[in-house]
C-alpha cells in the first residue's frame, strides 16, 4: 500500500475485484479519486509550504500567508488575504460533513491531500473562526516515516515496542513531535513482528505502508462515526496493537485502558509537560472519587510514559531534535503512584537509569554533548537550570530516600 498516495476517504472498500489483488484495486481507487478531486485555488500556497520545507500553515484574514520553517513563522512574498479571498480559497476544501461541523461547532479538523510535483503529500487540517472570520492552520506530514535514528530519539524506545499487552503514552504540546514518534515506533513494530495494528485516528496522520505487520487505519467521521463505537468494534476485530489517538476525556481513556487491561498493546497520545505530571493530567479527567481506581489501573498497565519537545538543531541538515523525558513503570514508580506521591516521580526518573529512564535534564546535556542543540537553547527549556549547569560539568546528582 503505497504511502504517498491514500486519501482519508479511501479506506472504505479495500476488497479486490476480478480484475486484481486488493492492493491493486486499493491503488485505482486512490489514483481515480486524485484524478477526480479537482485542483483548488489554496493549493499554490500548499505547494510553496512544500517547496520551502514547511511544517505548518497559518492563513489568517488580513495576513499573507504564514509558514512555519525551522520552527519560525515567517510570511510568504504575498499580499494579505483578505475576507472575500479567504472565503473562496477555504471553503471548497471542506465536504459537507466538515462544514455541518464547521458550522455547528465553529471548526472542523480533517485531513487533505495535495500533489507537488508528482507526489501527493498529506496535511493534517484545523479550519478555524477568529473574530468572525474563517481561518485555516494545517501540519504537513512527511510520506516518509523516520526511525528511531532519524528522529535521534533515545534506544529505550525500542525496548517500548517489544510489550505484548499495556498503554504507552507520548505526551507533549501541540506540535512537540508526538504523532511521528509514534508512527516511527509502529513502523518499528511492523518491520519485525506478524501482528494486526489497528489505528483510530482523527484525522489520520501517517499512512502505513504494511510490511509484516496487517494495517487497518479508521478515520473518525470517514470510516467510523466516532470514538466510542470504533472502540467498541475495535475489540472485535482481532488487533494486536491499538493507536488510539489524542487521550482528551474519561470514556477516551477509560476505553483505552480496558483495551490494555485485556491482552492489547495501546499507544496514544495526552497534553502534558513532563512524563511525571502526566499522571495528574489523566486523574483530572475523573471525579475525585474514582482517582484510586484510576492509579490502580495506571499503575498496573502503563508501560511506558514518553514526553518531549522540540527544539532548534544547530546541526546541519536537521531542522530540529526532541528532547525526550522517559518514565517506564519500574517496581518503583509502580510503588509511588499506587501510594499518590507523584512529587517524588522526578526523583525516581532520575535515579531509574537501569530501566531505561530519563529525564529533561539528562536529555539536553546528551544533545549537547552531541552537538546537535546549543547551550542557549538548552537553557532556555531546562525544568532545572542548577542541575543542567551541573550535569555540564560531570556532576551527577542522585536523590536518595526516594521510597
Amino acid at each position: 500500500m503505497s504511502s504517498a498516495t491514500k486519501s482519508s476517504g479511501s479506506a472504505s472498500n479495500g476488497a479486490a475485484s476480478a480484475g486484481g489483488t486488493a492492493d491493486e484495486t486499493m491503488d485505482r481507487l486512490k489514483a481515480s479519486l486524485l484524478v477526480e478531486r479537482k485542483e483548488l485555488e489554496v493549493d499554490k500556497i500548499f505547494r510553496a509550504l512544500v517547496k520551502l520545507d514547511g511544517s505548518d500553515l497559518h492563513l489568517k484574514v488580513g495576513n499573507p500567508p504564514m509558514v512555519r520553517v525551522g520552527g519560525e513563522l515567517r510570511p510568504l512574498n504575498r499580499p494579505p488575504i483578505d475576507n472575500e479571498e479567504m472565503v473562496r480559497l477555504l471553503v471548497p476544501m471542506m465536504d459537507e460533513r466538515n462544514r455541518r461541523i464547521f458550522e455547528e461547532e465553529g471548526g472542523a479538523d480533517f485531513a487533505y491531500i495535495c500533489n507537488v510535483d508528482g507526489v501527493s503529500w498529506r496535511f493534517r487540517i484545523n479550519m478555524l473562526k477568529q473574530l468572525g472570520k474563517i481561518g485555516l492552520v494545517a501540519r504537513r506530514v512527511n510520506n516518509f516515516i523516520p526511525n528511531f535514528e532519524g528522529l535521534y530519539l533515545p534506544p529505550v524506545m525500542e525496548s517500548l515496542c517489544h510489550f505484548d499487552q499495556g498503554m504507552i503514552l507520548l505526551a507533549g504540546v501541540t506540535g512537540s513531535g508526538k504523532s511521528t514518534t509514534i508512527a516511527s515506533m509502529l513502523n518499528y513494530i511492523n518491520s519485525i513482528y506478524r501482528k494486526h495494528i489497528l489505528t483510530l485516528e482523527d484525522p489520520i496522520e501517517f499512512v502505513y505502508t504494511e510490511d509484516k505487520c496487517l494495517i487497518n487505519q479508521r478515520e473518525i467521521g470517514q470510516d467510523v462515526k466516532d470514538f466510542g463505537i470504533g472502540m467498541k468494534h475495535a475489540v472485535r476485530e482481532d488487533p494486536d496493537i491499538i493507536l488510539v489517538g489524542e487521550l482528551r476525556d474519561e470514556e477516551t481513556f477509560m476505553t483505552a485502558i480496558h483495551a490494555a487491561e485485556t491482552g492489547h498493546l495501546v499507544f496514544g497520545t495526552i497534553h502534558a509537560s513532563s512524563a511525571s505530571t502526566t499522571i495528574g493530567r489523566i486523574l483530572d479527567l475523573f471525579p475525585e472519587e474514582m482517582h484510586g481506581a484510576i492509579r490502580s489501573a495506571i499503575a498496573f498497565n502503563m508501560k511506558g510514559i514518553v514526553a518531549q519537545k522540540l527544539l532548534r538543531s544547530i546541526k546541519p541538515g536537521v531542522s530540529r531534535v526532541p528532547t525526550v523525558e522517559v518514565m517506564t513503570f519500574s517496581p518503583m514508580i509502580r510503588k509511588l503512584v499506587l501510594e499518590g506521591k507523584d512529587e517524588k516521580l522526578p526523583d525516581a526518573i532520575r535515579i531509574g537509569a537501569e530501566d531505561g529512564m530519563q529525564d529533561f535534564t539528562m536529555s539536553l546535556k546528551q544533545l549537547i554533548d552531541d552537538e546537535l542543540i546549543d547551550r542557549p537553547t538548552a537553557f532556555a527549556v531546562a525544568p532545572n537550570k542548577d542541575a543542567l549547569k551541573m550535569a555540564l560539568k560531570g556532576i551527577d546528582v542522585k536523590a536518595p530516600g526516594i521510597i
